[in-house]
C-alpha cells in the first residue's frame, strides 16, 4: 500500500494559456484544473477533496528522498525532478501550449505533461484519477492505441499518451527507460507525432513566455518577484473575451471554520481594472486593451444597471450553489459555485469602467485611440453613475473606504467599513444568514477599531436586529453611536418623536438624527466621528 501523498498546501505553481490554468504542487500532482476554461467543472479536483483521494494526476517515484520543483526562468512552465534513494531521478515538465501560429494566439485547452529519465533507472507509478460534476469520479473510461477515454453523461475527458495504457489504468509501477509524453484535453483524435508535437509545444510555448517577458519595462529591483507576478496576472486574463478574473480556484477559506469560501473565479470589474493599471505600469498594454473591449462590452448595455462580477463570457449566470461531492480545502466547506455578489449594488463599480478607458484617450502606445463613441458611452456611464450615488447601495459584504478630506487632514487616515444591513437590505434569508460569519470576527478582531456606527431607520419601529447588534456591541466592548437615518422624510415634531422612540427602544440615551439627503445632522455626526478619532491617537 502506497503511503499518503504529502499535504503542500497552497505551495502550488500555475501553469496556463489564458483559457484554462491548472495547480501544481512541489511533488508534480496536479491538483486542480477546470476545463474547458477557468470556471469550468474541475477535472482535477483534489485540491477541495478533502481527505478524499480524487480529482489528480501525479507521478509516484519509489523510494523518494528528494523533490525540486521550479519554473522555467521567465516562463510558465514547471519542472519537477524526483529522485531516489539509490540516486535514480526523473524530470516532469508541465505546460499548456501558448505561442502564435498562423496570425493568432494557440491556446488550446489542453495540459501537457513530460516525463523523462535524468539518471538510473527510476520506478514510477502513473495515477490519473480525474472527477466530474464537482468531486464525482468518473466510472466509465474506455482505452483506444493511444489514448484513455473517460466519460461521464454528456462530460468527456480524453488522454493521449505514449506511455504505458495498461499499467496507467491499474496504477502499476514501472521503470522509465525513455522519455514520455501526455496530453489532457478534450475528446479529440491527435494527429501527428506525439514526441515531436510535445516537444514542439513545449519550446514554441517557451519562447513565447521569454519575449513577453522581454517586452516588459521594469527595474532592477526585485525583478525576479515582479516577472512571477506578471506572468500570474496575465494567465488570469480570459483571452477570448478579455475579462481578468480575481483567483484561479473556488472556495479557499478566508479564515479555518470560517465559512467564507466563495468563488472567485470570475472577474470583479473593480479588482480588474487594479490588475489592468498594475501591468500598464510595465508596458504590458494588451491586457489593458483586451479589458477594455471587454467592459464596453458590458456598458454599451445601456438598459443595464453594472453589477460588480461577472463570468468571463458576461451572459452567463452566477448563481450561487454549493458542490455536494467535494468537502473542501482541508475539509473546510462547503464548496461554492457562482457567487452571490453579482446581486449587490457597488456603486464604484462605474468608475472602474471609465478609470480602465481612461487611457485609450492619452497612451499613444495603443493602436485603437478613443474617439467620440467611446466618449459618449463613457459620459453614459458617468450619467449612470451620478444617478445611483444618491441612492444607498446593498451591502452584502465588507466594503472599505479610504477619506482623505481636507477636514481629516489633522488627524491620522480613516478608513471606513461598510458593513452589511440587519434588518432592511435587501438580500434573501441564504445571504442574510452569512452575515454574522462575515460581521462578527470583524467586530471581534479589528484591532483599529474606533467607533461603530449603528445606521437605523428613524421612519419605522426599532427592531429586534436593532437591539441584538446594541448588545452585541456593548459585550464585545465596542465604543458605538447610534444614528437614526432618513429624517427628512420626518417633521420637526415627528423627529422628536421619532428620537423619543429610538432612545427607549435602545435604552440609550445618546442618539443622533441625519440625513444624507437634505445633511440634516451631519456636522453633528462629523463632529461626533472627529472627537472619537483624535480621541484615540
Amino acid at each position: 500500500m502506497k503511503a499518503a501523498a504529502k499535504d503542500f498546501g497552497l505551495d502550488l505553481a500555475v501553469v496556463g494559456n489564458g483559457r484554462t490554468a491548472a495547480l501544481v504542487d512541489p511533488a508534480s500532482r496536479i491538483v486542480w484544473w477546470c476545463f474547458p476554461r477557468f470556471d469550468g467543472d474541475p477535472l482535477f479536483s483534489r485540491l477541495l477533496a478533502g481527505a478524499e483521494e480524487k480529482g489528480f494526476t501525479d507521478v509516484v517515484l519509489e523510494d523518494m528522498v528528494d523533490i525540486h520543483s521550479e519554473y522555467l526562468r521567465n516562463t510558465a512552465i514547471v519542472a519537477t525532478v524526483l529522485t531516489d534513494r539509490h540516486g535514480n531521478s526523473v524530470r516532469i515538465t508541465d505546460f499548456a501550449p501558448r505561442f502564435h501560429q498562423f496570425g493568432r494566439t494557440h491556446r488550446p485547452p489542453q495540459l501537457f505533461r513530460i516525463i523523462e529519465p535524468v539518471s538510473g533507472l527510476p520506478r514510477i507509478t502513473i495515477r490519473l484519477r480525474p472527477t466530474y460534476g464537482y468531486g464525482q469520479p468518473f466510472v466509465h473510461h474506455s482505452i483506444g492505441s493511444n489514448h484513455i477515454r473517460y466519460y461521464q453523461d454528456d462530460r468527456v475527458f480524453r488522454l493521449t499518451t505514449d506511455a504505458p495504457l495498461s499499467l496507467i489504468e491499474s496504477e502499476a509501477p514501472f521503470v522509465v527507460t525513455r522519455a514520455m509524453h501526455m496530453v489532457f484535453g478534450p475528446d479529440e483524435p491527435f494527429t501527428g507525432d506525439l514526441a515531436t508535437l510535445s516537444r514542439e509545444f513545449c519550446d514554441r510555448t517557451h519562447d513565447y513566455w521569454i519575449t513577453w517577458v522581454r517586452g516588459l519595462s521594469i527595474s532592477y529591483d526585485w525583478q525576479e518577484a515582479v516577472i512571477r507576478a506578471a506572468i500570474t496576472l496575465k494567465l488570469s486574463t480570459f483571452d477570448e473575451t478579455g475579462g481578468i478574473i480575481a483567483a484561479l480556484t473556488t472556495s479557499i477559506p478566508e479564515a479555518p471554520g470560517s465559512g467564507r469560501t466563495w468563488d472567485y473565479r470570475y472577474c470583479w470589474l473593480r479588482d480588474a481594472y487594479f490588475v489592468v493599471k498594475a501591468l500598464n505600469r510595465i508596458s504590458a498594454t494588451q491586457t489593458m486593451e483586451d479589458f477594455i473591449s471587454f467592459t464596453l462590452g458590458i456598458a454599451s448595455s445601456r438598459e443595464e444597471t453594472l453589477r460588480p462580477v461577472y463570468s468571463v463570457v458576461p451572459t452567463d449566470s452566477l448563481e450561487e450553489r454549493t458542490a455536494e461531492h467535494l468537502e473542501g480545502y482541508r475539509g473546510d466547506g462547503p464548496v461554492r459555485i457562482g457567487n452571490a455578489a453579482v446581486e449587490q449594488s457597488q456603486h464604484d463599480t462605474y468608475g472602474s469602467i471609465i478609470l480602465a478607458a481612461t487611457p485609450m484617450f492619452f497612451d499613444r502606445r495603443l493602436p485603437r485611440p478613443g474617439d467620440e463613441g467611446l466618449f459618449r458611452l463613457l459620459e453614459s456611464l458617468g450619467e449612470k453613475a451620478a444617478k445611483v450615488s444618491a441612492s444607498p447601495g446593498r451591502t452584502r459584504s465588507i466594503n472599505f473606504f479610504a477619506l482623505s478630506d481636507s477636514a481629516t487632514a489633522r488627524l491620522p487616515r480613516l478608513l471606513f467599513a461598510d458593513l452589511p444591513g440587519y434588518g432592511s437590505a435587501k438580500s434573501s434569508r441564504s445571504i442574510s444568514a452569512e452575515w454574522p460569519k462575515l460581521i462578527n470576527p470583524y467586530l471581534e478582531e479589528r484591532p483599529n477599531l474606533v467607533l461603530c456606527i449603528c445606521l437605523v431607520d428613524s421612519n419605522i419601529p426599532v427592531q429586534a436586529s436593532d437591539q441584538q447588534l446594541i448588545a452585541s456591541l456593548k459585550g464585545m466592548g465596542r465604543g458605538f453611536l447610534v444614528v437614526g437615518t432618513k429624517a427628512d422624510r420626518l417633521s420637526g415634531n415627528e423627529r422628536a418623536k421619532a428620537l423619543a422612540r429610538l432612545r427607549e427602544g435602545l435604552g440609550l440615551s445618546e442618539i443622533l438624527l441625519c440625513s444624507s439627503k437634505t445633511g440634516f445632522g451631519m456636522k453633528e455626526l462629523w463632529t461626533q466621528i472627529l472627537g472619537r478619532a483624535e480621541e484615540s491617537t
